[in-house]
């Protein structure tokens, strides 16, 4: 068994974490092996040599072709494709490093292996593979993926573009418009979704459905480059198709069904989004910290400052804890991912499967990294002062670049709405038993609590997250019930999906936090201490978080006697000690400023 690999009998399903204890076993970045350390030095002298080109819009067809020829382009895709096949793990690892290069050339790599491949991978015949995929993961031809409309933005499903059949000539004619395309200026190949219609269609079905598309194809027209907020090196045009005629071998998966691919395809590039965050925020730490310790005034270097300080610790606390929570999902699709290719799936089935399976935990990593890495850079901006609103230092650009990541994949308040969604789906299915779960929280808030101490390392800590998980359960399970008693329209009550959906995210991040420091304790790591400070921090500031978002949450729906026993219950669960955060944050950033670079290294 390979160092990569959970040691449990049995790995959690999609949402499990809410229900599960704190003793799980979890991969962490520190148990990455010496050859995928190799592979990310090499993917970080790639993005080094690559220099200001990253965010030149001439320069992103080429740079492709050269991440191609290393085997960064196809390195989750399957040998007999032209891939390198890479477990999940090191592509995460190799994500993580590309993510350093920042927003253009990141959107324009992202763009192509996540929503321009996968499709293909995924849903295409044989044939269409083998024809389009060895290019596409060498680099040599560059995919973008069409499904936007002027009308239709996060309701996919409203796209008005058509796909008419003609049956003599087994062939669709596609018309229509798409907009804010990624890569549409220098695509071979585009991935299209449009309506289906005609007479004696396949199967006599129609609507909403998926297509490979060439981009010389007869017919389709592109827009100017958009002038954009931020990531101006990378294209981002509009794609006119007027009766393009497309062979019915190129249709993706099955007519009708094209929301199965575009929901899919999201899945997985929610996780990598916030996985390439992470790359992103250790660079923009590193240049935060060499700027206050450049700059002088009062005659001392701005790293001296306490407000200095705080800002470069809390970014460093935010970046472990995603870090933590990225190779966590990892590794939970990795094994997901072998199960499957186990019990007869192929390669890149079982890679769809493994995804959807941790669909809730990507849109966690999509959220928190995207929001995380926007208060890093806007910290940056900060810890530059003047010259961080200047154009000729990296900060400006670097703040303009981290916004879209907040919109694409999924807006984080869609992302936000699916993930309590889906949670509450599979409980609905019988897939979660957080009913029993939340009834368990319910019948404890009638005996006393205990007020005996466990003084174990980390018993605190701990207790802490069972607490986390526990508030969220009352909340969640109160809203379910009083949803089935007629007394709330959940689904209809953003707001309170909203602090659900936070919940889940503060639980499931703090967890993964503890988990990873539970690890390192274990194995002697010679950052422990340091690493403990931000598992302190991050527990401190999420019980504040976390009880107000459920105390909000059941004020707004609960009454009488129920509504003051749960938030009685709420502040009982709220009784992690009060750290010395202002000691903790200090010697976080005291290391970063001492190292001149990102302090809290694997």
């Amino acid at each position: 068994m390979d160092s990569n690999t959970a040691t449990s009998n049995r790995i959690p399903l999609g949402g499990e974490f809410l229900i599960l204890d704190n003793n799980q076993d979890i991969f962490i970045p520190e148990e990455l092996t010496t050859e995928q350390h190799m592979m990310r030095t090499a993917c970080r002298d790639f993005v080094e040599q690559l220099g200001e080109r990253i965010h030149e819009l001439d320069e992103q067809a080429k740079m492709m072709e050269e991440a191609g020829e290393l085997g960064l382009v196809g390195a989750h895709i399957p040998e007999k494709f032209g891939g390198m096949e890479m477990d999940k793990n090191t592509v995460t690892a190799i994500l993580e490093e590309l993510g350093r290069a920042g927003g253009s050339f990141d959107t324009t790599f992202a763009a192509h292996t996540g929503i321009g491949m996968l499709p293909i991978l995924y849903f295409a015949s044989e044939e269409i593979k083998m024809k389009y995929l060895p290019d596409l993961s060498a680099g040599i031809k560059k995919a973008a993926y069409c499904l936007t409309e002027p009308g239709s933005g996060s309701d996919a499903l409203g796209a008005k573009s058509t796909a008419e059949y003609d049956a003599a000539s087994d062939t669709y004619k596609i018309s229509g418009q798409k907009i804010w395309i990624s890569n549409a200026g220098f695509a071979d190949v585009f991935i299209v979704f449009a309506q289906v219609s005609g007479e004696n269609t396949p199967d006599s079905k129609t609507g909403f459905t998926g297509f490979v598309v060439d981009a010389d194809a007869e017919g389709i027209r592109l827009g100017e480059e958009e002038h954009k907020l931020g990531i101006k090196g990378s294209s981002t045009r509009q794609v006119f198709f007027e009766n393009v005629v497309v062979p019915g071998k190129q249709l993706l998966g099955e007519i009708g069904r094209g929301h199965i691919i575009a929901f899919n395809i999201l899945n997985i590039g929610r996780f990598k989004l916030g996985n390439m965050t992470l790359g992103g925020m250790k660079r923009l730490i590193t240049t935060g910290v060499k700027y206050a310790n450049e700059r002088h005034q009062f005659k001392v270097p701005i790293s001296s400052f306490g407000a200095i300080q705080y800002k470069i610790a809390q970014q460093h606390v935010l970046t472990f804890a995603l870090e933590s929570a990225v190779y966590r999902v990892s590794n939970l699709m990795k094994i997901k991912n072998q199960e499957f290719i186990d019990q007869g799936l192929t390669f890149e089935m079982a890679l769809l499967e493994s995804a959807e399976e941790y669909a809730i935990e990507c849109a966690i990593i999509k959220v928190f990294g995207s929001e995380a890495l926007d208060y890093a850079v806007d910290e940056l901006v900060q810890i530059h002062g003047g010259y961080g609103f200047s154009e000729e230092y990296p900060a400006a650009r670097a703040y303009r670049d981290a916004r879209i990541n907040r919109i694409y994949e999924g807006t984080n308040e869609i992302n936000r709405l699916l993930s309590v969604k889906m949670l509450m789906k599979r409980v609905m299915k019988g897939e979660l038993k957080m009913t029993d779960a939340a009834w368990a929280v319910q019948k404890e808030l009638t005996k006393l609590p205990s007020f005996t101490q466990d003084t174990k390392p980390l018993a605190a800590e701990k207790t802490a997250v069972s607490n986390f998980k526990k508030m969220a359960l009352l909340t969640a399970g109160a809203a379910v019930k009083y949803q089935m008693d007629g007394k709330l329209d959940l689904a209809n009550n953003q707001q309170i999906m909203m602090n659900l959906a936070d919940i889940l995210i503060q639980t499931f991040i703090a967890e993964s936090v503890l988990l990873r420091i539970v690890k390192l304790k274990e194995r002697n790591d010679v950052q422990y201490e340091l690493k403990e400070c931000a598992l302190k921090v991050l527990l401190h500031d999420t019980q504040d978080v976390i009880a107000k978002l459920s105390r909000d949450s059941l004020a707004s729906f609960a009454s009488g006697d129920e509504k003051r026993i749960m938030l009685m219950g709420i502040q009982r669960f709220s009784n992690y000690p009060p750290q010395n955060v202002v000691e903790l944050r200090t010697q976080i950033a005291a290391h970063a400023i001492e190292k001149n670079m990102y302090g809290l290294l694997d």
